[in-house]
């Protein structure tokens, strides 16, 4: 029943900028906090942020802070992810989760950084 699916992925050059998107459904949207995690071939899944329910309070990993903005829009049950000045070290395939812990998890969106 609960359903969250990404968008937004593709390629880009290094310095461009891309936004994710993760339209939620199933569950009452506005009480949970959601998060973004990234996985690179060969690597752990790694948290990139995170968005209290209201909106009011974010956290980033340090890689992407300041080049990268969650938000949310609990009108319309979607979280975002605004990626600025990427990198190659961006690509991964990007992930919403509902909350912080539990098994549900959007199905990934692919995003590439090459020139």
């Amino acid at each position: 029943q609960v359903q969250l699916v990404e968008s937004g992925g593709g390629l880009v050059q290094p310095g461009g900028s891309l936004r994710l998107s993760c339209a939620a459904s199933g569950f009452t949207f506005r009480g949970f906090a959601m998060t973004w995690y990234r996985q690179a071939p060969g690597k752990e899944r790694e948290l990139v942020a995170t968005i209290s329910s209201a909106g009011d309070i974010t956290t980033y990993a340090d890689s992407v802070k300041v080049r990268f903005t969650i938000s949310r829009d609990n009108t319309k049950n979607t979280v975002y992810l605004q990626m600025n000045s990427l990198k190659s070290e961006d690509t991964a395939v990007y992930y919403c989760r509902r909350g912080a812990t539990g098994n549900y998890w959007g199905q990934g969106t692919q995003v590439t950084v090459s020139s």
